[in-house]
């Protein structure tokens, strides 16, 4: 893994004129309170090893990957890199760390310009979703080289879904009324790396301001241009690690590979 710092241009261009090369962006600035406190979210460890390098490592296995850019904490950049020193890949995938924003739409945007000219697709994918298999990465790359400006992985939701009115203010925490009952069979639970054209994510960065905390799904910011975004199918392994329920089940998955696979 080779490990830099605010630009690179790893390899040869395939076509000057016709980009093709990936791309994947890694966000990886947020704390992650919901785990508790200690370090960042994306620095905790599962099976001995940094979410954030499983993450990387998870990119670096599809060949497609040229890149991935280590969006990090605003203050920890140098961490990061040294971090990701101390786990080199294996592969001939570069690895850039820049810092990032308040925002994570601020942090991807900054991960976004350092990405260079020849890259014709890029990948937005969670540190916290350290687990996703090779080939959903592949699926959601080649969607996007067959045309599809914007493509997610997604997984049919297995429980019935209820909108609520929120209770709000001096009323949170009371029983909340439920309004809808969406049908299920249309709903899809999003998952990452999100693919995109270079073009169309640049222009939806350059374009779509969200106020507050900003955008946490990129798809979301293309929708808004009213580019078409297209789904194709996520797996139940490229879960979220949000909570300390999920590293448990992390750990599971992980044995549960070095036993079968030798991963």
């Amino acid at each position: 893994m080779s490990v830099s710092g605010q630009s690179a241009n790893p390899g040869d261009s395939e076509s000057p004129a016709r980009p093709t090369r990936t791309a994947a962006v890694i966000p990886a600035a947020g704390r992650g309170v919901r785990l508790g406190p200690g370090a960042p979210k994306a620095l905790r460890p599962l099976s001995g090893t940094p979410m954030l390098v499983h993450a990387v490592r998870a990119m670096a296995r599809s060949r497609s990957v040229a890149l991935v850019v280590v969006v990090a904490p605003p203050d920890g950049a140098d961490e990061v890199r040294r971090l990701l020193d101390a786990y080199p890949l294996t592969g001939t995938t570069d690895v850039v760390v820049v810092p990032g924003g308040e925002t994570r739409q601020e942090s991807v945007r900054r991960g976004l310009a350092v990405v260079p000219e020849d890259v014709a697709c890029v990948l937005v994918h969670d540190a916290a979703r350290p687990l996703v298999p090779v080939d959903t990465v592949d699926a959601v790359v080649a969607a996007v080289r067959e045309g599809a400006p914007a493509v997610v992985p997604a997984l049919p939701l297995a429980d019935t879904v209820k909108q609520v009115e929120p209770r709000t203010g001096d009323r949170a925490g009371e029983p909340e009324p439920v309004v809808g009952t969406p049908d299920r069979a249309l709903l899809r639970a999003v998952q990452t790396p999100q693919g995109f054209d270079r073009a169309t994510l640049v222009e939806a960065h350059e374009k779509i301001a969200l106020e507050g905390e900003g955008a946490t799904d990129d798809a979301g910011m293309v929708e808004r241009l009213g580019a078409e975004v297209v789904v194709v199918p996520g797996h139940e392994e490229a879960f979220k690690v949000t909570r300390p329920l999920d590293l448990v089940l992390a750990e599971a998955v992980l044995a549960r590979r070095r036993a079968t696979d030798g991963f």
